[in-house]
């Protein structure tokens, strides 16, 4: 079984507020305007990649309160505090910084009073302001962080892009990964990472990557570095690619319980998720380069509904029972050949 001995890399436990507002600001594009205690916004942080709306908490409900998530105040809430008089205002939004809350979103362009910035100031709260709708500033931000707090792991093989399905092919070194991902490259697929391989798994998807070291190289033994991108053109790299199957190559001698049916599907569990993983022992003559691509086809098929080996296997199911059920004399395999005069 590959990657036996995997260890996830330490996650991220926490992200000063400052860093967030900057790095988040710079990937997105997406202004913030300072509202309030933006001096604490370096003793501040974030620790989860959840995100709460604190409704209940304004309407006095705190018992299950998070208040160490990131807190997003949009249209319903500042409704809610405007239908109050200002010091019933003061008096709920006094209650919901009492808690030590990371940071305060406001949406869609909305406002506080002067009077709640300045408790949440006094409180040390950073408050921030964006012209981004609710729902769409939730789900950039939630995407941010889920892929800040991921978790990662380094493994030992060759990813490549195979007619769209990312293939990660494994086993020892010695066995020619990298000369068959260069061969696919040659026939149009796209390097992702080679040698070493990063895994970062976002809603239980794993995402391949290089490193910044190996970013679009590769070593050939007996020939050494190659530069995939100036070799080939950036149409033959990827930069990142959800992994969707495992190839472990294995020496025919070492290969044990080789699939001949496709009936079963064996796994390999990678960060806690299941991926499909096919062994392949390998002989002289053996062109690895197109089984390599038939995997990949093999998988559209399945996912769009197609299994061959379950057709196949459906077609002796019937064929036995037409057989059972027959009185008349056996049908030849062929019942007529064409003429074939070309």
């Amino acid at each position: 079984m590959p990657f036996k001995n995997q260890e996830a890399i330490p996650i991220r436990e926490n992200i000063q507020v400052s860093q967030l507002i900057s790095k988040f600001s710079e990937r997105l594009q997406i202004e913030f305007e300072p509202c309030a205690a933006e001096s604490s916004t370096e003793t501040k942080l974030v620790t989860e990649a959840d995100l709460h709306r604190p409704g209940l908490a304004l309407a006095g409900y705190v018992d299950l309160f998070t208040h160490q998530r990131i807190q997003i105040i949009g249209n319903t809430e500042c409704n809610f505090l405007n239908n109050l008089p200002l010091s019933g205002q003061i008096d709920v939004f006094s209650k919901l910084v009492s808690f030590d809350i990371p940071v305060i979103f406001l949406t869609d362009n909305n406002t506080l009073d002067k009077k709640l910035l300045k408790k949440a100031d006094e409180k040390k709260i950073p408050v921030y302001r964006t012209e981004l709708e609710t729902t769409k500033f939730m789900f950039l931000l939630r995407d941010f962080l889920e892929d800040y707090f991921a978790l990662q792991t380094m493994l030992h093989g060759t990813m490549v892009d195979v007619y769209g399905i990312g293939i990660l092919i494994s086993g020892k070194s010695g066995l020619g990964k990298s000369e068959v991902a260069l061969d696919l490259i040659e026939r149009g697929h796209r390097l992702v990472s080679d040698d070493v391989v990063m895994l970062t798994r976002k809603s239980n998807v794993l995402l391949a990557s290089a490193t910044e070291m190996n970013k679009h190289f590769m070593e050939i033994r007996g020939l050494g570095i190659v530069d995939v991108m100036s070799m080939f053109g950036i149409r033959a790299i990827r930069y990142q690619k959800r992994l969707e199957v495992v190839l472990e190559l294995s020496l025919w001698e070492d290969a044990e319980n080789i699939n001949r049916t496709g009936l079963d599907h064996d796994t390999v569990e990678i960060l806690g998720t299941k991926i499909p993983l096919i062994h392949l022992p390998i002989t002289p003559g053996k062109n690895i380069t197109v089984i390599a691509e038939v995997i990949a086809m093999n998988y559209l098929l399945k996912h769009y509904g197609y299994d061959a080996a379950k057709a196949f296997q459906n077609k002796i199911k019937s064929h036995i029972a037409n057989k059972k059920s027959r009185t008349e004399m056996p049908k030849r395999a062929v019942e007529y050949f064409e003429g074939d005069f070309e």
